[in-house]
């Protein structure tokens, strides 16, 4: 398949485009190296994609009106749209940004596969919206009280996915990721961080007392599942996640252990717009033949494998504000 794989240049996007190019499949790259975090990692994803004759890449905004150029000339068979703005913390400082990318950027990728007849749209939504529900959670529970602007942006990305496929036929997939984690992961996110910091001899920052549990999920698993939404028909919401939870203490323990160095923690309140917990349900996804493969401790150790294997790299990264 030809397919245009959105945020291309990120965590998640980086990974299955590796996947789908090792697969066969052609890529059309598009990703707009947006500041919100070092770009030197980006360009590590990216370097790694342009050495396959099967990927295209353009530095786009999904909002630029080039993306109508850019889809006529390739004419994609699918859309998997990762660009967005993530991070629950920061989108209480710039929320506008959160909804022109997360929502308005989605609308305009419907609006350009309804133009262009492409058939299938996958999105990459968030765990984040169960905030509030009832563990462990399922698909068909009712997500209306976003507790995060950035919750509440990838809500309104999912609303108006099933408007196009009600309208126009479009097979809109979903899914619902649970706290993705890996090798060349985001600086933003605690795995990241704490591994540096630990690795550099300096305390972790921790929210809260580190009793908070979250359903870790390896990128290769939500790369997979992800994969497997060009699939399914149909309008469909699947939660992709580890089958298993773990506090975040447990990761400081595990992330020591790989190390084998001792950490310090410096303790700061539990954020308001972070969640105490998660558990996916992931009934729907076994149902299509997708299981994570990757459990929580081989994650981890490849992920600090992949550290120790690029300290050139990570030495000059900057981990962002606290």
């Amino acid at each position: 398949m030809k397919i245009l794989i959105t945020g291309c240049a990120g965590f998640i996007g980086a990974r299955t485009s590796e996947l789908l190019l090792e697969s066969g499949n052609q890529v059309l790259g598009v990703d707009n190296f947006s500041d919100y975090y070092d770009c030197r990692l980006k360009e590590y994803r990216i370097n790694r994609l342009l050495g396959n004759s099967e990927f295209v890449f353009n530095q786009i905004d999904i909002l630029d009106e080039a993306m109508d150029d850019l889809i006529d000339t390739y004419r994609p068979e699918a859309i998997i749209n990762f660009a967005a703005c993530a991070g629950v913390r920061y989108s209480m400082q710039d929320p506008f940004i959160f909804f022109r990318v997360n929502t308005d950027g989605h609308l305009h990728l419907l609006e350009l596969a309804r133009k262009y007849d492409i058939k299938k749209v996958i999105l990459a939504s968030t765990s984040s919206l169960y905030a509030g529900c009832e563990l462990p959670f399922k698909e068909s529970l009712p997500v209306n009280e976003p507790i995060s602007p950035y919750a509440a942006s990838k809500k309104g990305a999912e609303a108006i996915s099933y408007t196009y496929h009600y309208l126009y036929g479009l097979d809109t997939i979903i899914f619902r990721y649970f706290t993705v984690y890996g090798p060349a992961g985001r600086p933003d996110m605690c795995m990241f961080r704490f591994i540096e910091w630990a690795t550099q001899d300096k305390p972790l920052i921790l929210y809260g007392d580190g009793s908070q549990y979250r359903d870790f999920t390896f990128v290769d698993d939500i790369a997979r599942g992800t994969i497997m939404g060009l699939g399914i028909s149909g309008h469909k919401i699947i939660n992709l996640g580890g089958d298993e939870t773990h506090s975040v203490n447990e990761v400081i323990d595990e992330i020591k252990g790989n190390l084998n160095k001792p950490v310090s923690v410096v303790a700061k309140a539990f954020h308001k717009a972070d969640m105490q917990a998660t558990s996916a349900d992931i009934s729907i996804a076994r149902s299509y033949g997708w299981s994570p493969k990757v459990n929580f401790k081989e994650g981890i150790k490849r992920t600090v494998n992949w550290h120790n294997q690029n300290r050139k790299l990570l030495d000059k990264i900057n981990l962002g504000d606290t």
